[in-house]
């Protein structure tokens, strides 16, 4: 069971674009026992914009954790926005996990080139899925220690 630290609520910052995914994972995500706040933002441009405030603004919190997924379809995709993240000296300890339905091995292979923080396929069950974001919150939140928020 994950612990308190200066870190809760943890603040998730999840990139995805398609909405039953959103759903089923904002569903999972309600149901962990560790405060959490999870926005979700659709467009990948949208999203660097919106880090890039964070990190310039001390009005704005930087996120603790982002979830990509990489097949975004609206303008930048998942590659671009980890590649853009890890290149940037203000963002690039955030941890990223990418979240996909590709199991393609260039695709993890690549996200790992690109300093992912881990790669999780995407399952199709929920039952499969709230078993991801509760390891996620045992690891992410319990056992590991995240930098401190920009």
């Amino acid at each position: 069971m994950p612990g308190k630290s200066q870190h809760n609520p943890y603040y998730i910052l999840l990139i995805e674009d398609n909405d039953e995914d959103i759903k089923l994972i904002q569903e999972a995500f309600n149901e962990i026992s560790t405060p959490s706040k999870l926005e979700v933002i659709k467009h990948g441009a949208e999203a660097l914009e919106i880090l890039h405030k964070k990190e310039e603004s001390d009005d704005h919190q930087t996120p603790d954790l982002i979830i990509l997924d990489l097949t975004l379809k609206n303008d930048i995709n998942g590659m671009e926005i980890l590649r853009h993240i890890k290149n940037d000296d203000a963002l690039k300890k955030i941890p990223v996990i990418i979240f996909s339905m590709s199991s393609a091995q260039k695709d993890i292979d690549e996200s790992y080139k690109l300093n992912a923080n881990c790669y999780i396929s995407k399952p199709i069950q929920f039952d499969k899925l709230l078993k991801i974001i509760k390891e996620i919150e045992n690891f992410w939140f319990g056992l590991v220690k995240l930098p401190t928020r920009i």
